[in-house]
């Protein structure tokens, strides 16, 4: 089995154990989900999810966002930790999404680099989530993953994962992919836990790195 075809096997395999898998952070609007995937850096989405209502009954628009100070969002979003980065990132991301954007969000990944806060990683879920764009992204479980599994050989740099796995995966299922990557990283091939092999469905034909 090649390399490529045991990527197929596994999106296979993946789509059959978790049909529904998609976007953990809860959004309604994309400008929401930039900001979500900001503050999810180094924190849960469960988490994300209780804060995020708090700072949209307060500010409700881009616009409200925009003119709100670094502090009064600081205030909010600190339960995320790393709270006057995040809330400095968030400001300068609205303001530029208002004065630069026409208050949209836009479906060019060069573009979405541009703004304050926003990697490779939020951009391919932007693309993927929002515009049904091809994307991958590279999040903590999606690269332990895939290094266990063996697609990748100790490869830890996110862009560096991702330029391999375009090679392997289909572009059209990159972003669900992905998706499954993080439940099943929650679920059975764990990080902090011992991984669930024996209930895995990619037992047989998983390399096992590092396990």
């Amino acid at each position: 089995m090649t390399k490529k075809q045991k990527t197929l096997e596994i999106i296979e395999r993946l789509k059959k154990e978790y049909p529904d898998a998609d976007c953990t952070l809860d959004y309604e609007e994309a400008w929401r989900l930039l900001i979500s995937v900001r503050l999810a850096a180094q924190c849960t989405d469960a988490r994300v999810n209780v804060v995020v209502p708090k700072l949209y009954e307060k500010f409700p628009t881009i616009e409200a966002l925009a003119e709100a100070s670094v502090e009064e969002i600081e205030q909010i979003v600190k339960p995320c930790g790393l709270g006057h980065s995040k809330a400095r990132d968030i400001s300068a991301c609205m303001k530029m999404l208002r004065d630069d954007f026409e208050g949209r969000v836009p479906d060019d990944f060069d573009a979405l680099l541009k703004l304050p806060g926003v990697g490779r990683k939020s951009a391919n879920l932007i693309m993927g989530d929002v515009f049904g764009k091809p994307a991958i992204v590279t999040d903590t479980h999606c690269i332990r993953l895939v290094n266990r599994i063996g697609l990748v050989n100790r490869m830890k740099d996110p862009k560096k994962v991702e330029m391999a796995l375009w090679k392997l995966v289909p572009p059209e299922e990159g972003s669900d992919f992905c998706h499954r990557l993080v439940y099943h990283g929650r679920d059975v091939c764990t990080a902090r836990t011992k991984p669930f092999c024996d209930k895995c469905c990619l037992e047989d034909i998983c390399k096992k790195e590092g396990v």
